[in-house]
């Protein structure tokens, strides 16, 4: 049996339940080198398997041979077991009777927004600037569709030693369509020692010495600095400065529906 658990951000009140029910129960505990700090003098009995940054295959291939010996494992992820964590990778490599269960938990997406305010309350897109595993011209063609249509974006992955310009370019990309003062954000160490947070625009992201650590948020056309938080609105903002728009949503509705008054919805 092999539990893929996202362990959230970092530290413990980050994680589900579920995760921490799952952790609790693996005899064997596979994951990234970091990932596996962040949990082992929790769960110091454990047996731990480890391997460097690149090493996905390799850990999904431990997993897979433990469970086989009927070892329950629990092969964890930081955030999320699915959003750039191994679900995928393992479920490709899986073999018909190898039991596999996805432990979801809080992306860091959400945990950033979370941090910075408010800026991901609707539609939302989110983006990998690493090209270890996606070719950039694809990265690309990602941030200029998602800038185009009016999303807030959340970057991960945005710098490293061997791609130390990605975020630069990607804001050089977004800039194509949004202003240099559009409202953005970042976090980095979220939910660990360490974690430091900022409020800034697009023109001043490009400048900052971020890592692979860090999760970057980009605001859209509405989102505002408020008190130092970001703050994008929700679509729906009816209210005393908005008293025409159950009116013109009644004519909308008649005009599509060709019924009468008599039957349109209210506000």
């Amino acid at each position: 049996m092999i539990q893929v658990v996202g362990i959230g951000p970092g530290r413990r009140e980050g994680r589900t339940i579920a995760a921490d029910d799952a952790l609790r129960r693996a005899e064997v505990i596979v994951g990234y080198t970091t990932y596996v700090e962040l949990v082992r003098d929790e769960f110091a009995e454990k047996r731990f398997v480890t391997t460097g940054m690149r090493g996905e295959k390799e850990r999904c291939v431990q997993a897979l041979l433990l469970s086989r010996e009927g070892r329950r494992v629990a092969l964890i992820c930081s955030g999320d077991a699915q959003v750039y964590g191994m679900a995928s990778l393992l479920l490709g490599m899986a073999e018909e009777g190898d039991e596999i269960e996805v432990v979801p938990g809080v992306t860091a997406a959400l945990s950033a927004a979370a941090v910075l305010g408010s800026p991901l309350c609707g539609d939302f897109a989110v983006v990998s600037l690493s090209d270890q595993l996606t070719p950039w011209a694809t990265i690309e063609r990602r941030l200029r569709a998602a800038a185009a249509g009016g999303f807030p974006i959340a970057l991960y992955n945005p710098c490293s030693r061997h791609r130390p310009d990605h975020l630069a370019r990607a804001c050089a990309i977004l800039m194509e369509t949004l202003p240099a003062s559009t409202v953005c954000g970042y976090v980095q160490n979220i939910g660990r020692d360490g974690q430091k947070s900022r409020v800034l625009t697009l023109g001043e992201l490009v400048h900052e010495p971020l890592d692979m650590f860090t999760t970057v948020l980009i605001g859209n056309a509405e989102t505002q600095e408020r008190f130092g938080r970001m703050l994008t609105p929700r679509g729906d903002r009816r209210g005393p400065h908005r008293d025409g728009g159950a009116a013109r949503r009644r004519q909308r509705w008649r005009a599509v529906s060709g019924r009468g008054t008599a039957h349109a919805p209210s506000a």
